[in-house]
């Protein structure tokens, strides 16, 4: 399906909603669609850990097998700067909403065939060839869905509260995650033939229903405002990306690093879910229900977090969650190696429920504030997916850096540290746009 066709989709039932429920409306959309982007995401990142090696790696030792599965979970980020371009050019060119739309269908497509995809055992080695080329397509799909809801609600917000509804598309990220690893839950704890043979497709086939869900509620969104005002205007750039390395290359750099933090997310969700179970016998469901616990503790810190960042600015709350991250995964990892469920389950809520969700509920204003309208889309879209290829290999790394023995872990709380710490240093170079009205945004200064 086209980006014209889907276009052709759209309902214009909420045309003539009245302006003030719009910027609520963008926020519920961007929550939902996000919702089903990661919730696809994040059961590849499960099965990834946990049942892959398994399935499509069946012809080398295990830890081979466990490296290989990681790998496919991280070549997903190779497609992202691609996809960033590519709807990043459609973003800014045609609208937000179109683009949005697509990047539903892909990732519903390419999700569900997933699971209906044969194992190794029946179809050789073409089973992990295809595994991989689907996972280049969720990739890409992912690559525009975030930088698109973030355009579409913060150009749909008023200047007062624009961190607020913005960080509900993070919001959505974090309910896929609770849906995803809900529904894993009892799917791993069936018998290790059924779990094998079968039961892991059942998240895969659920996404069916989320896609439904998430396209019925995204296709009735308006445009922004924001973008049609310089549609009418004919200030739509022909090619968006060489305007935004030629005038925003800068702020392109600085987004990179920035995004740089995303490392501790799939640090958590992805190899330390292996690491645990694996190194330390943590059984699975503890590790799962960890992870419910912490992204249901930041589905209601998160918005506090935006609030806060409206009120004082986003630089401070961006830093201070970073920074706090940074020091924090240190006795994140003596928690979840000590076997013991209280405190996994107390390292889950402080790193990733309280102190991860501060940066988490920010970036989406953030880095969408220092791109003007023309080249918003892309410039979020290009600069978090370069970003976040550092966030898809870092399963992949940390278990190239982990040692052996109880502390074991050390190297990869260093090298996640250090992402953390560069990001913080990138952060503090921006300007500062919590009071910026929404039409200076990303204006050069002379």
């Amino acid at each position: 399906m086209s980006l014209t066709s889907i276009a052709s989709l759209h309902a214009p039932s909420v045309m003539d909603a009245p302006p003030s429920k719009l910027p609520k409306r963008a926020a519920l959309v961007s929550f939902v669609g996000s919702m089903l982007e990661y919730y696809d995401f994040f059961i590849y990142g499960t099965a990834a850990a946990l049942i892959f090696p398994k399935v499509f790696f069946v012809n080398v030792d295990p830890s081979t097998a466990s490296l290989l599965a990681l790998l496919t979970f991280g070549i997903g980020y190779i497609a992202r700067p691609v996809g960033a371009v590519i709807l990043g050019h459609f973003g800014d060119r045609i609208g937000r909403k179109t683009v949005l739309l697509f990047t539903l269908v892909v990732m519903g497509a390419s999700t569900l065939a997933i699971g209906l995809l044969p194992d190794a055992k029946t179809i050789g080695s073409a089973a992990p060839i295809i595994l991989t080329l689907l996972r280049l397509l969720q990739g890409l799909s992912a690559a525009g869905e975030q930088s698109g809801a973030n355009s579409l609600t913060l150009e749909h917000s008023a200047n007062s509260n624009r961190a607020f509804f913005t960080s509900w598309t993070l919001s959505g990220t974090q309910a896929g995650a609770i849906l995803a690893t809900l529904v894993f839950i009892p799917v791993a704890s069936m018998p290790e033939d059924q779990l094998l043979s079968w039961g892991w497709r059942i998240p895969f086939l659920l996404s069916s229903l989320v896609l439904l869900v998430a396209y019925l509620v995204r296709r009735t969104m308006p445009e922004t405002p924001v973008f049609e005002d310089i549609k009418g205007k004919a200030q739509v750039a022909r090619f968006p990306v060489v305007a935004l390395l030629r005038d925003y290359w800068p702020d392109v750099l600085r987004v990179i690093v920035c995004a740089l933090i995303a490392t501790v997310s799939t640090m958590t969700a992805v190899f330390a879910l292996g690491y645990a179970t694996s190194k330390f016998g943590v059984p699975r469901s503890t590790m799962l229900w960890a992870g419910v616990l912490g992204n249901v503790v930041a589905l209601f810190v998160q918005p506090l977090w935006a609030l806060l960042a409206d009120k004082i600015g986003r630089k401070p709350v961006f830093i201070g969650g970073v920074l706090g991250c940074a020091v924090l995964l240190f006795p994140y990892f003596m928690l979840i190696t000590s076997g013991s469920t209280i405190a996994i389950f107390a390292a889950a809520v402080i790193l990733s429920g309280v102190v991860y969700a501060a940066p988490n509920a920010i970036w989406p204003s953030f880095y969408a504030e220092m791109f003007e309208a023309r080249v918003r889309y892309s410039g979020t879209a290009i600069g978090t997916q370069l970003g976040f290829l550092a966030a898809g290999f870092t399963p992949l790394v940390s278990a190239s850096l982990v040692g052996e023995g109880p502390n074991g872990w050390i190297p990869v709380a260093i090298f996640v540290a250090g992402c953390c710490v560069a990001s913080a240093l990138a952060a503090s170079t921006a300007r500062e746009t919590h009071r910026a009205d929404i039409a200076d945004l990303g204006k050069r200064r002379a």
